[in-house]
């Protein structure tokens, strides 16, 4: 461990202790489950301006293919993300890219670990881009069925700013950035806890409603 943890992490001219290293990638874990194109094309460009130098086996998001890819699959998220109904579909479907993602990205900034402690961060990292993941749904999931379209506009954009937000707050910031995570999946497991109740909550009453219909 101690040969990557040596190794040098700069944002502008700021270098990375180790401490700065764990929280960054829990905060990039936690954008990628929010919106992984945006977090990838953020630090494509903080590592193509020179603004953040990532691990040698993340230079690849420097490239300008990269960055472009990433940020056109950005721009076509932004739009379907804020439709209704539409956006549960395209969550469902994004389980299998996020979370993916985000643990490949843990997994090759800790290339230079032991094989052992390499597949615990990338499960660390897989477990927090989940818990965004399936905050974002849960919590889209009660705001679908709402008549006007504002909500899931609203919502989405926060999710846009908070993916760009706490990866760049993280190159600055990152143990307050990390606190920042650690409070919002605190509040994410709460609020999904009370999503599932109320849905659950829901379905007895429609099926006491229908028992009672067909009597």
């Amino acid at each position: 461990m101690s040969a990557f943890l040596s190794t040098a992490l700069y944002a502008g001219s700021m270098r990375f202790v180790p401490g700065d290293l764990v929280a960054l990638l829990l905060t990039t874990s936690f954008a990628a489950g929010l919106n992984v194109y945006a977090t990838v094309a953020t630090l494509g460009l903080l590592q193509h301006a020179g603004w953040l130098s990532l691990p040698p086996a993340l230079h690849i998001l420097g490239n300008w293919y990269v960055i472009a890819a990433s940020a056109s699959l950005f721009v076509v998220e932004f739009f379907a993300d804020k439709i209704p109904a539409f956006d549960l579909i395209w969550n469902a479907l994004h389980t299998f890219i996020r979370i993916p993602i985000a643990a490949l990205l843990a997994y090759r900034a800790t290339a230079q670990l032991s094989p052992s402690e390499q597949i615990i961060c990338t499960l660390i990292g897989g477990a927090i881009a989940f818990a965004a993941h399936g905050g974002k749904t849960a919590v889209r999931a009660a705001v679908t069925p709402s008549p006007e379209p504002f909500s899931n506009i609203g919502l989405s954009l926060g999710e846009d700013v908070a993916a760009v937000g706490l990866t760049w707050f993280a190159t600055r910031h990152p143990y307050i950035a990390a606190a920042i995570v650690v409070c919002l999946l605190i509040a994410i497991i709460s609020v999904t806890r009370w999503v599932v109740r109320s849905l659950k909550a829901l379905f007895r009453g429609a099926e006491k409603t229908l028992s009672s219909e067909a009597a």
